[in-house]
């Protein structure tokens, strides 16, 4: 390989975060050197600036969606630069608007994570107004305006130029996503110690927890790839890519279908056996849509080797023993594993497939792009978390500015403005890994601060400022305390280059943080929103879309599937929000937790429910004549009514009802690829036996909540 093709291969492989790093540093560099070429080192500062705060609004996204964010965090950077130019002398006002400004800024947080970028930009104005020279107000707003509007042209530009590979790189991470779930699925069905069945209580809370974060970070990434694939034009590159995103999120509704039934085999020689060649092909599958990944990247055909599948290839288990009638079924999920792994495989290679929907249709899944004020209003209510973070930002920011004035040195208050700012956020756990990152990454920043601290070359002091703003961009949600660093070297610069007399103020950066940290952290008991405050709802969404999911594939209408994995991916959501609450809430005072135990039994059991509703349509689309008889009609239908009255009533009962161990020695005399009624008629007794397990897990969480809540 020779040295050009190593070199644009690792350029073909760079993450979507370093790319967009490296297109905000190239941004900034060209403000920099278009005004001070044009109007010295005057406008250099407040140019900058302008569009530093810009910046935060450009992802990797379509144009449409980034112009929203990169013009909405414009305006807000510069009205917030604006009133604290026109206050700088005024301090006790200055104070008063920085927490107004901050509570304003954080109520942007109504429109949701994609508001998140904006929400900071007023906040990072704010501290580079306060860190500016003094000097005429409107020649300042006037060059942050500029500066602002260069780069967002450059942004808008760059997007355009960029989108196709922000579409390719956004697949490939949802599909590398699926492969870590693949191997972590694998992983716990190897642990000697663990039941493969986490309702069998085996699962412990570490194997949870890894298996809630794989799910969350493909939820994320899929979500991710869909806004940019789905709502592209037409055209065969597309095609493909959309065809290969859905055949990933069908793999997940496989994977999460493969768990069922594996509780039956016990823990025997021959079980062990079972399940080991189980959790091979889940690893090797998983490694054959790595595969396909790094092939996309490298734009060759993926070489994905042929996967065996059989589970039993011996034929080892005895012909009386009642679970070789469960392999075939176990079996079937196996190979349509591999199916949808093939076929990935055969798109990637240039392939073209028909898509199951239309464009239409695929844009119903992209993420909303409005930006509706009635949003806010709807948070305006004194229980509403983005209103009582709102609030408890104001005051944190006014309480660290009036802290800073009061220091033995204040000729940075802006320091620890911005480091309470980075460290307070909406929930404890955040808070937590923020503060010790945030401290981390100041520390190895002032390191790198005290090498460079001998370089009298202003150019590649410049260079570095650059480079710095860039790799604090790029890494703010992925490594924060890499974000941490760079921003330290950014704002030793910054003061440096305005007054190089002053020297390198690094020990002030140092109290700063600490203290900053601990202000932060103290302040996110203030006007508190402990996640059980909102649990009954989040349980009651997770308990709707459940319903909703089932009502849709119960009803068996070809022309409802777009319908149908509408309410499959409301599920996932809805269950990832309660499974979010559950991690966040494991960390806040004891007396404010979440009842865990019962929410983890809910989840279990309502992922147990979504498997064996996507067994059921799995069953239906085979489309065998004995599926379509009335009584399976009418079971199909008695079913949905049972769980909606299951899941919408209180203290549900289990009765007799019995779980999957008890219906072992009841299996179906034949396999289900001779006679699949049988089959489906057990697995619809098992949803209904699930659904109302998942009732009386929330039962006992809300019930937990009540009694947490009674006078002692």
């Amino acid at each position: 390989m020779t040295v050009a093709t190593r070199w644009r291969r690792a350029v073909a492989h760079l993450p979507a975060h370093t790319l967009n790093g490296l297109g905000v540093a190239l941004g900034i560099g060209l403000v920099h050197a278009l005004f001070a070429a044009l109007a010295g080192g005057a406008a250099l500062a407040p140019a900058g600036a302008g569009a530093i705060c810009t910046s935060l609004g450009d992802l990797p996204d379509t144009p449409g969606r980034n112009a929203r964010r990169l013009i909405g965090a414009a305006l807000a950077s510069v009205l917030a630069g604006l009133v604290v130019t026109v206050l700088d002398e005024q301090r006790a006002w200055l104070g008063l608007a920085v927490a107004l400004i901050a509570a304003l800024a954080m109520l942007v947080l109504a429109w949701g994570p994609r508001a998140g970028p904006v929400s900071f930009a007023p906040i990072l104005a704010m501290v580079f107004a306060m860190a500016a020279p003094p000097g005429p107000v409107l020649e300042r707003v006037g060059w942050n305006v500029a500066g602002s509007a260069v780069y967002l042209a450059w942004a808008l530009g760059a997007s355009a130029l960029l989108v196709r590979r922000w579409r390719r790189l956004a697949l490939v991470a949802a599909l590398r996503a699926a492969a870590d779930l693949l191997r972590a699925r694998a992983g716990m069905l190897l642990a000697p110690h663990l039941d493969p069945s986490p309702a069998g209580g085996g699962a412990g809370p570490e194997t949870l927890a890894t298996w809630v974060a794989g799910e969350a970070a493909l939820a994320e990434r899929v979500q991710a790839a869909r806004d940019l694939l789905f709502a592209a034009a037409d055209d065969p590159t597309v095609r493909r890519e959309t065809a290969i995103l859905l055949h990933a999120i069908e793999l997940r509704d496989l994977l999460l279908a493969s768990r069922l039934d594996l509780d039956l085999f016990g823990r025997d020689a021959l079980a062990e056996g079972v399940l080991r060649r189980l959790a091979n092909v889940l690893r090797a599958i998983g490694d054959a849509v790595g595969t396909i990944a790094d092939a996309l990247l490298d734009g060759a055909p993926p070489d994905v080797p042929t996967i065996p599948t059989a589970l039993d290839p011996e034929g080892s288990m005895p012909s009386d023993d009642p679970r070789r009638r469960v392999l075939p079924g176990l079996q079937r999920r196996v190979e349509l594993l591999r199916s949808a792994v093939e076929a990935m495989a055969r798109v990637a290679a240039g392939d073209e497939q028909p898509l199951p929907l239309t464009r239409e249709q695929l844009q119903r899944f992209v993420g909303p792009q409005a930006w509706r004020l009635a949003a806010i209003r709807r948070q305006l209510v004194r229980s509403s978390p983005v209103l009582r973070h709102a609030l408890r930002m104001g005051l944190a920011l006014g309480a660290a500015y009036g802290l800073a004035l009061a220091w033995p040195w204040h000729a940075h208050p802006h320091w620890l403005v911005l480091s309470v700012a980075v460290v307070l956020r909406g929930s404890l756990e955040q808070t937590l890994a923020r503060r010790n990152q945030r401290v981390l990454g100041t520390v190895f920043g002032c390191v790198l601060m005290l090498a460079l601290a001998r370089t009298e070359a202003p150019l590649l002091l410049e260079a570095v400022f650059l480079v710095s703003a860039g790799v604090a961009h790029a890494y703010v949600n992925v490594r924060y305390w890499v974000t941490a660093a760079a921003a330290t070297v950014m704002a030793l610069l910054q003061a440096h280059l305005a007054d190089p007399q002053a020297g390198f103020a690094i020990g002030e950066r140092l109290v700063d943080t600490f203290v900053g940290a601990l202000l932060g952290w103290s302040f996110s008991y203030v006007l508190p929103s402990w996640e059980r405050h909102a649990l009954p709802q989040t349980i009651a969404r997770a308990l709707g879309a459940l319903v909703a999911y089932a009502r849709a594939v119960l009803a068996r209408d070809s022309e409802r599937g777009v319908e149908q994995r509408l309410a499959r991916r409301a599920a996932y959501d809805a269950l990832g929000a309660l499974a979010g609450s559950a991690q966040r809430g494991a960390v806040e005072p004891r007396r404010a937790r979440v009842p865990l135990p019962a929410i983890a039994a809910l989840l279990d059991h309502a992922q147990r429910l979504m498997a064996h509703l996507s067994s059921v349509r799995l069953t239906l689309a085979r489309g065998d004549a004995a599926l379509a008889s009335a009584s399976i009609e009418a079971a199909l239908r008695e079913t949905a009514d049972a769980i909606d009255r299951t899941l919408r009533a209180r203290a549900a009962v289990v009765g007799g009802s019995p779980d999957e161990r008890a219906l072992a020695e009841e299996l179906p005399r034949d396999p289900a690829t001779e006679d699949p009624v049988p089959w489906l008629e057990r697995r619809l007794q098992l949803a209904r036996h699930d659904a109302a397990r998942v009732r009386m897990a929330a039962d006992a969480a809300l019930v937990r909540l009540a009694d947490d809540r009674s006078p002692r």
